[in-house]
C-alpha cells in the first residue's frame, strides 16, 4: 500500500511539471521609455540625465548620440545609473542624444522623445583682471584665446574698472553685458537671455554693470559669441572670476546671429556715471 501511494504522488508531480512547462512566460513586452533628458555643458564633455526607469526587470540604459535631431543615432553607452559623461564631446561641436532604457531579456525601449542636445564649451577659473586706470595692459579679457589682454585691444571682450571705490565691469558699445544676479556657482547660468541687456546711455561709448562678489554675468561678444562670468574675490586693484565661453558662433543654445565685421575701439572712454540706469 505504501509503494502504491508512491506511485500517485510521483505521477501526479511528473502532470504538474508537464502543465507547468505548457505554461512558460515569454518575454516580449520592453520597458518604458526614459523621459525628462537634461543635458548639462562641460568643457569638452556633456553630463546626460534622466528620470529613472522602475520596471520590474528594468536591467540598463542604452544611451545613443547623433549630429541631428532626426538623424541617425549611434550607441554610446550603456549604464544602470540615470546619468552619463560624455567625455568625447568637443567644445564647439553640437550632440543630440537620447536613451533607450533595456529589460533582463534583452527587450530594448523606443528612443526617448526629448529633444535633448548640448554644444560643450571651454571654461577657466579663478583668473584676474585689473583695473584698467591704474594697469591698462592687464584690465580686460580675450575669451576667444583665453587670455589677459589691454583693455582697449581689438579682442578684448569687457574690462575691470574701479571708479573711486565702487566697481564696474565693462564692455565696449558693439558688445553687450548682464548681471544675472547671485548664483551659486559658474555652472548656474545655463544660456544666454533672450533680453535685458544693459542699454548705452546718451553721450557713451562703454556699457557697464556694477562687479559684485559672487554675482554672475553674461556676455554678448562682439564677434557673436556667448560668456558667462562669476566674480569669486573682488579687491580695489583686480577681480578674481570664473568664466565658460561658447566657441560656436550664433549656437542656438546662445542668442540669435550677430554681425561681425571690422572693430574700432574708440581712443578715450567717455562714461558719464550721473546718469541713472
Amino acid at each position: 500500500m505504501k509503494t502504491l501511494k508512491i506511485f500517485i504522488l510521483l505521477l501526479a508531480s511528473l502532470s504538474l511539471f508537464s502543465c507547468q512547462e505548457n505554461f512558460l512566460f515569454f518575454d516580449d513586452t520592453p520597458p518604458a521609455v526614459p523621459s525628462n533628458i537634461i543635458t548639462e555643458t562641460g568643457d569638452n564633455l556633456v553630463v546626460i540625465s534622466w528620470n529613472h526607469v522602475y520596471d520590474s526587470d528594468f536591467a540598463g540604459y542604452a544611451v545613443y548620440y547623433s549630429d541631428q535631431y532626426d538623424g541617425e543615432y549611434i550607441l554610446l553607452a550603456t549604464t544602470v545609473e540615470s546619468s552619463l559623461v560624455d567625455y568625447g564631446a568637443a567644445n564647439g561641436v553640437t550632440n543630440y542624444y537620447a536613451v533607450a532604457s533595456y529589460d533582463l531579456s534583452g527587450n530594448e525601449s523606443d528612443l526617448s522623445y526629448d529633444v535633448a542636445y548640448d554644444t560643450p564649451r571651454p571654461e577657466g577659473f579663478n583668473q584676474l583682471v585689473y583695473d584698467f586706470r591704474n594697469f591698462p595692459n592687464i584690465a580686460g579679457y580675450d575669451f576667444n584665446q583665453y587670455s589677459i589682454d589691454e583693455y582697449n585691444s581689438l579682442e578684448t571682450d569687457f574690462f575691470f574698472e574701479n571708479d573711486n571705490g565702487v566697481f564696474y565691469l565693462n564692455v565696449w558699445s558693439d558688445s553687450d553685458i548682464q548681471s544675472m544676479g547671485r548664483t551659486l556657482d559658474i555652472y548656474s547660468v545655463s544660456f544666454a537671455p533672450i533680453g535685458g541687456w544693459v542699454e548705452l546711455l546718451p553721450g557713451e561709448n562703454v556699457k557697464y554693470v556694477r562687479a559684485i562678489k559672487g554675482n554672475t554675468y553674461v556676455v554678448w561678444t562682439w564677434d557673436n559669441h556667448f560668456a558667462k562670468i562669476r566674480i569669486s574675490e573682488i579687491f580695489a586693484d583686480h577681480i578674481e572670476f570664473d568664466w565658460a565661453y561658447q566657441t560656436a558662433e550664433g549656437n542656438v543654445e546662445l542668442k540669435t546671429n550677430r554681425n561681425s565685421g571690422k572693430r574700432k575701439i574708440p581712443k578715450k572712454i567717455e562714461i558719464n556715471r550721473n546718469n541713472s540706469r
